[in-house]
C-alpha cells in the first residue's frame, strides 16, 4: 500500500472530523461536500476510499451496499 500524501491524510482527517461533528447518513457525495467546505478539490475515488476506511475503524457502518451508504455508529 502506498504512502498518504500530506493532502490525502489532511482530507482524512477533515472528512473525520465532520463525520464526528455531524453524524448522520454519509455518501460520496455528502463526503465531497464536507471536503469541499474544507477547502479541498476532492476526487471521488478518494472521498470513497476514506469513508471505507472510517467504517474499517468503526466510526461509520455501512447500512446499503448500492448505493453505497454509511452511518456513524453508536456511541456506547
Amino acid at each position: 500500500m502506498t504512502e498518504p500524501t500530506a493532502a490525502t491524510s489532511s482530507q482524512r482527517a477533515d472528512l473525520e472530523k465532520a463525520v464526528r461533528t455531524y453524524g448522520g447518513h454519509w455518501d460520496t457525495a455528502r463526503g465531497l461536500r464536507a471536503l469541499r467546505d474544507a477547502g479541498h478539490s476532492p476526487q471521488e475515488k478518494n472521498t470513497r476510499h476514506i469513508l471505507r476506511e472510517l467504517a474499517r475503524e468503526g466510526l461509520l457502518v455501512k447500512t446499503e451496499d448500492w448505493p453505497v451508504l454509511y452511518t456513524t455508529a453508536k456511541k456506547d
